[in-house]
């Protein structure tokens, strides 16, 4: 008998409840009552001449709703400490996502010992950071926002200040089903918006399709230098960059001592791996949008693409540890100890450089900041 009564009185309140909810007003459920709908896939159109078959999270997907969101979290300067800086600040359209110094500055104005590297084309990369210390997108976001000399904020804190806040509890529940705010997916957004950052559409691009009328001929000429290894006893020029920079990515995605030092105030790649093989070795950056991107190397010695290529020409450090096999026999005069180009080839390969500027890409609104008129 208590059994039957106890299954009674349960029904009653149930009954209740059920018509209470049934009674109620609309938008007076509980947020876990929202309906929650499915993300929309985002469409990611990927330039043909470039790898067709780049790596995605399956746990992350790009979804509008989720690239979105990343777009803003991006831009949202509560991620930092001191709420004055974001990803953005280092990252800058304008610039191709770099931010124009030599060395990175974090909330507190203290200088990192590297540069801000521009993220154009993170989609292909599988190594991230100039020593390939993350090795994925998901990963690498964590970095720089608990670092105490970039937004030296943990995460959780950042989550906690994105929570009380009213915009961007929905806008989890849309890309994530929840409007809970979690680490994970604060990371799993940023890597969505920022594996659609793909720039392909320079005047070498139009060059490449076909329309040979959209370089110079002292720019063509710069090609073929990039293009060649120079071989002076068979009258080839070149200018031996294709080996670290070479491909439609123009980079080689992966590290290497460029012969900048004897030896290393930071090990670079060394550091990440601990191995003494490694040290001095960074990630070759892409290419792509160059001229936007100054100042140069992983600590910003030079101001200029023309200090670059004079490096590169005269003043390689031939006895630098692990430097690369491929500055070792690369000269364009006989029995040569430097690559030693000329000053017309050097000009021919700065104004091939310049071309491979992608102005639609720094200007696309898709990537701009939501929170900028």
């Amino acid at each position: 008998m208590a059994l039957l009564l106890r299954f009674v009185r349960a029904r009653f309140w149930l009954a209740m409840l059920v018509l209470a909810v049934a009674c109620s007003p609309k938008g007076t459920m509980d947020e876990e009552e929202d309906p929650i709908v499915a993300p929309t896939l985002y469409t990611l159109t990927l330039p043909a001449t470039f790898p067709q078959s780049p790596t995605i999270p399956t746990d992350n997907p790009l979804t509008n709703e989720g690239v979105a969101l990343g777009r803003m979290l991006f831009y949202e300067t509560r991620l930092s400490r001191n709420n004055t800086l974001s990803c953005g600040s280092c990252h800058q359209q304008s610039k191709a996502f770099t931010d124009g110094r030599a060395r990175a500055l974090g909330v507190d104005g203290r200088q990192h010992p590297r540069g801000a590297m521009s993220l154009t084309n993170l989609l292909w990369e599988t190594t991230l950071n100039w020593d390939g210390a993350a090795t994925t997108l998901e990963t690498q976001a964590r970095i720089p926002i608990e670092n105490e000399v970039e937004l030296h904020q943990s995460l959780a804190a950042g989550v906690a200040k994105l929570q009380q806040t009213d915009l961007y509890p929905p806008l989890f529940l849309k890309a994530f089903g929840s409007k809970t705010i979690t680490e994970e997916n604060t990371l799993k957004a940023l890597a969505q918006f920022e594996r659609t950052l793909i720039s392909a559409n320079s005047r070498y691009d139009r060059y490449y399709a076909g329309n040979r009328s959209v370089l110079t001929p002292d720019e063509v000429q710069g090609l073929m230098l990039f293009n060649n290894h120079p071989e002076p006893s068979h009258g080839i020029a070149g200018a031996n960059c294709f080996h670290c920079h070479g491909g439609t990515l123009f980079t080689a995605r992966d590290f290497f001592n460029n012969g900048l030092d004897l030896s290393f105030a930071d090990n670079g790649r060394g550091q990440a791996t601990g191995q003494s093989f490694d040290n001095g070795k960074f990630r070759a950056p892409t290419l792509r949008n160059i001229a936007l991107t100054a100042p140069y190397m992983h600590d910003g010695r030079f101001a200029t693409l023309e200090e670059v290529v004079d490096h590169y020409s005269d003043h390689v450090q031939r006895q630098s540890p692990n430097l690369d096999p491929n500055m070792l026999d690369a000269t364009n005069v006989p029995f040569g100890s430097q690559l030693s180009l000329s000053a017309t080839q050097k000009r021919q390969l700065v104004a091939f450089l310049k071309t491979l500027t992608d102005t639609t890409f720094v200007q696309d609104k898709r990537f701009a900041n939501p929170f900028t008129p």
